[in-house]
C-alpha cells in the first residue's frame, strides 16, 4: 500500500485556493439507513437511503485582505459555492473531488499564547462529482 502525505492536499472554495492557509481538514460521506424490517423476520433489515457528506476546514490565520481565509469564507455564509478537493495533490492521474456545498459557519479562535486560528464548515449540496485529473 502506498502512503499519500497530507502536505500535498488541495482545497478550493468558490474558486479560491486556500490550501496555503490549512493545516487540517476532513472528507465525510454518509446515508441514511432505511429500516425495512417486517414480520416475520427474525433480524433487522436495512437499506441505504440518500447520500449526505460534510467537510471541516482548519488552519492559522491570515490577515491577507483579498485572498486570506477570512477574506474568502465569511463572504460565502449562508451561500452555496463549489468545493474542490484533491486529497493527493494536483497532478495528472490523481484524484479529485468536486461537490457545491453551503457554508455553514466560519469561526476564529484566539488562544492567549499561540497563532490566531481558523475553522469552517461545509455541508455538501448534491451530488459529488469524483474524477481524475487530467
Amino acid at each position: 500500500m502506498a502512503r499519500v502525505h497530507s502536505k500535498h492536499t488541495y482545497v478550493s472554495l468558490g474558486g479560491s485556493d486556500l490550501s496555503q492557509y490549512l493545516n487540517d481538514s476532513d472528507w465525510t460521506r454518509s446515508t441514511d439507513i432505511r429500516k425495512l424490517t417486517t414480520y416475520g423476520n427474525d433480524n433487522e433489515v436495512y437499506a441505504g437511503g440518500l447520500g449526505d457528506g460534510s467537510t471541516d476546514l482548519s488552519g492559522i490565520y491570515d490577515n491577507t485582505a483579498v485572498t486570506g481565509p477570512r477574506a474568502v469564507i465569511e463572504p460565502l455564509i449562508g451561500t452555496n459555492a463549489v468545493f474542490v478537493y484533491r486529497p493527493e495533490g494536483t497532478g495528472a492521474g490523481l484524484p479529485e473531488r468536486s461537490v457545491e456545498v453551503v457554508v455553514g459557519e466560519y469561526a476564529e479562535t484566539h488562544p492567549v499564547a499561540d497563532n490566531v486560528m481558523w475553522t469552517c464548515k461545509l455541508q455538501h449540496s448534491g451530488d459529488v462529482t469524483y474524477s481524475t485529473q487530467a
